[in-house]
């Protein structure tokens, strides 16, 4: 007969002087950051969910605001996604600017807003208010038309005539800030407007002499 094996004695653990076996004061306060760290964490997700979101309009909410179109209030009611040229257009009637490219490429939409040309294409109606908008139309003086869109006619500074009312305002708009432009000047600011028709030369004449009569 085979002697039975005996099993080796269990040694006890050694005494820890950080706490009792198998549980150290540094592993307590391991596991109590870490739970209190859990219940933060939780809180603020229940706080998150919990809270109001803030107030926004929604895209199609109708807005009541007051335009100043060449020199008229104007109290239009409009969707904040509305975008100038569309009141101008479809709200008002005023449909000098022109819907080109939609994107502020071609500017056949220019229109000046506190004297500078903007696209009207890229300009929200609810930026616009509170501030002095004119189009083409607010040039003319009743039947008579103002001094630059005469220089056009006379220059012949037009072929198709889609994109004039924009070049007639990114025009007037440059001898508003610069009576007395160079060459070079009237062809770097009028050249954020295209012309498809490619008119260049009329329509840089057209300001030349708009702003030689201004001048007499």
């Amino acid at each position: 007969m085979c002697p039975r094996k005996r099993k080796p004695p269990v040694t006890p653990p050694a005494a820890n002087p950080d706490g009792w076996a198998g549980f150290t004061r540094r592993a307590f306060i391991k596991t109590w950051s870490a739970g209190t760290l859990t219940l933060a964490v939780g809180h603020n997700a229940m706080s998150s969910e919990t809270a109001q979101p803030d107030e926004t309009l929604a895209a199609d909410e109708p807005v009541q605001l007051t335009l100043d179109v060449n020199g008229r209030p104007h109290a239009v009611l409009v969707e904040p996604r509305w975008t100038l040229l569309h009141v101008l257009r479809e709200e008002l009637g005023l449909t000098a600017a022109k819907s080109g490219c939609e994107r502020g490429e071609c500017g056949a939409c220019t229109v000046l807003i506190d004297d500078l040309p903007r696209y009207a294409c890229l300009t929200l109606a609810l930026e616009a208010e509170g501030r002095r908008i004119e189009t083409a139309e607010g040039l003319m003086d009743g039947g008579q038309l103002g001094q630059v869109q005469a220089s056009f006619m006379k220059e012949d500074g037009l072929q198709c005539g889609y994109c004039t009312p924009g070049q007639i305002m990114a025009a007037e708009g440059l001898l508003r800030q610069n009576p007395e432009p160079t060459f070079d000047e009237i062809r770097r600011g009028m050249s954020g407007n295209l012309c498809r028709c490619g008119a260049y030369a009329s329509i840089f004449s057209a300001v030349a002499d708009a702003a030689t009569h201004r001048k007499g």
